[in-house]
């Protein structure tokens, strides 16, 4: 590997949030390729003259990198910060934060949760393998099962029903994203669910959706399974959206 200090240099940046600026810096070096997985960032030192700063400016940009898993440092190793591959990781944490932000209303949880449900149950109609067909039935079969359990098992039979959908995507985006706002819609009224007095009618109805949408996929067809999807959730969430606001999810019925 050549030295990555003849090949790499950076810009001296202003100091006003100037950490911001280092950090934006050593992102594009990543992103561009002039920085790749296991190598490493110069030595702390040099850091601090190639960008014109001081230490505290330094340690502060290499905290924020670590914080979103761009690099890691070893206790006692004397070279600089490693660059780690890239993940899926926060792009995860970071929309789990703004989907539970009180900025976002439930409608538009719901809304979001609508058009990736959708989108995932067609393409899966399209691109399912016979082995990920088996899953889904099996996922089924799980949620048939956990009738008698309580509503805390059926949840988590029928979040593993649509994470096994989503992966036959074969879409990273839709799986991540899909699986934040599954988290987050459920964390929200998964209490009155459970509680309410047809709890076990409303658990029957979500089975019956969910086979319907089953029948589409395995049939192929992709706009049948989206839009069953889609009314699966309306039917199943829209009671506990502000009346005032569910007039945001009727386009997505038809």
């Amino acid at each position: 590997m050549a030295n990555l200090d003849q090949q790499l240099r950076f810009a001296p940046v202003s100091p006003v949030r100037a950490y911001e600026r280092v950090v934006e810096q050593i992102e594009a070096a990543v992103l561009d390729g002039r920085l790749g997985p296991g190598e490493h960032l110069p030595s702390e030192r040099e850091l601090m003259v190639q960008f014109d700063v001081g230490r505290s400016t330094i340690r502060e940009a290499l905290r924020v990198l670590q914080s979103n898993g761009l690099v890691r440092s070893r206790p006692g190793d004397p070279r600089g910060p490693q660059v780690q591959p890239m993940s899926s990781g926060a792009l995860e944490k970071s929309m789990t934060m703004l989907a539970r932000a009180s900025a976002l209303s439930l409608a538009e949880l719901v809304q979001f949760r609508m058009l990736i449900e959708g989108s995932a149950n067609q393409l899966a109609a399209c691109l399912r393998t016979p082995e990920q067909l088996a899953e889904m039935e099996a996922a089924l079969e799980e949620m048939r099962a956990a009738l008698d359990e309580g509503f805390a098992e059926f949840s988590r039979a029928d979040l593993a029903f649509h994470e096994t959908v989503a992966k036959a995507t074969g879409n990273t985006l839709i799986q991540i994203c899909g699986a934040v706002v599954r988290d987050v819609v459920v964390s929200l009224i998964e209490d009155k669910i459970a509680h309410a007095p047809d709890s076990r009618a409303l658990m029957l109805t979500s089975l019956q959706h969910h086979a319907n949408v089953l029948d589409a996929v395995r049939d192929g067809d992709g706009e049948r399974a989206a839009r069953l999807a889609r009314q699966s959730l309306y039917d199943y969430y829209a009671e506990y959206v502000p009346e005032e606001q569910r007039a945001a999810l009727h386009p997505l019925l038809y």
